[in-house]
């Protein structure tokens, strides 16, 4: 009799554990307390997914449900997930969870490599403190009228929100975070 017949139907119940295709995941590498602060901040920041399609189901219920349409949602949930999104970049280069060509990186020993995190570190510390410049440019002009004085941008809607500027606020916050990330791992 073959091993098959006298297992019976049914899975093995001896699973060979190399044979398991589930990736392992590797754990999150924070660096510094910086770090897990921009952590703690982009995880209560997720939330505000949850909140965009919570206000967007209640838009569709209202509009189509009672026929009562909101003049406020669109800019909401716009506004909502562009936050959330400026805030994915700080989260990533907190975790170590960005995009990277490794086939450089995989091909060379631990010192190489730690040149090679160094000059990473090195190149986004550049490109965050030109952002950080820009998005500072970009925010005082929505912030302030051409006479210097203080007055955010809005939306020019009927509801007319300031959340352009707004938006552009949290992008000169997000930029000038990774600015400090990124000095702080250099």
């Amino acid at each position: 009799m073959s091993d098959e017949t006298r297992a019976g139907p049914g899975p093995d119940p001896s699973p060979d554990p190399s044979m398991d295709k589930t990736p392992e995941r590797a754990p999150d590498v924070v660096r510094s307390r910086f770090d897990r602060g921009v952590v703690r901040v982009a995880q209560f920041a997720a939330w505000l997914v949850f909140i965009a399609m919570a206000i967007s189901v209640y838009e569709v219920i209202m509009r189509y449900g009672f026929g009562a349409p909101t003049s406020w949602v669109h800019e909401t949930v716009v506004m909502l997930v562009a936050v959330s999104f400026c805030l994915g970049g700080p989260a990533a280069l907190a975790s170590n969870r960005h995009i990277r060509v490794k086939v450089l990186y995989d091909a060379v020993g631990p010192r190489f490599r730690l040149w090679l995190d160094r000059f990473n570190d090195l190149v986004t510390f550049g490109f965050c403190l030109g952002m950080t410049y820009a998005a500072w440019v970009m925010f005082y002009g929505a912030s302030h009228n051409p006479l210097g004085e203080w007055q955010l941008e809005r939306s020019g809607t009927s509801w007319n929100p300031p959340f352009p500027a707004l938006v552009k606020g949290m992008i000169l916050a997000a930029v000038a975070i990774m600015c400090v990330q990124a000095l702080i791992h250099l």
